[in-house]
């Protein structure tokens, strides 16, 4: 199995930036994908990102610009997964969740779908204050 713990949540000012931070631990291959998503209550969970063990990293159209996805790889490992979000705006309000997959299950429709990932960690709780 694997767990993953998000970090770096909480209110943020109207236009400021965040960092979000994602460790992974357990049962990880060199190959597995990572990502991120986010959740507003009532609504369905939407990708942001999605980032391959060779540093390609993919996003949803609409968050191009302002959101990057990056990693740390240790011993060939992806162990932390980080995501930069700038410019923020009362509509980034949202649990914001990382996730892992087996090569197999990698794929940027991951982003279209919001879901399809084999690990998810319990989220990290985003709000923006004006």
């Amino acid at each position: 199995a694997v767990q993953l713990v998000e970090s770096g949540g909480g209110s943020v000012q109207a236009g400021g930036s965040l960092n979000l931070s994602c460790v992974a631990s357990g049962r990880l291959y060199g190959t597995d994908c990572m990502g991120w998503f986010r959740q507003v209550p009532g609504k369905e969970r939407e990708g942001i990102a999605l980032i391959y063990a060779d540093d390609r990293a993919f996003y949803r159209a609409s968050m191009k610009g302002r959101f990057t996805i990056s990693q740390d790889i240790t011993m060939n490992q992806v162990t932390t997964v980080y995501l930069h979000i700038n410019s923020l705006t009362s509509e980034d309000a949202a649990t914001y969740y990382c996730a892992r997959a087996r090569s197999t299950r990698c794929s940027t429709d991951r982003i279209t779908s919001g879901g399809g990932m084999d690990y998810w960690g319990k989220g990290a709780l985003v709000t923006i204050s004006s």
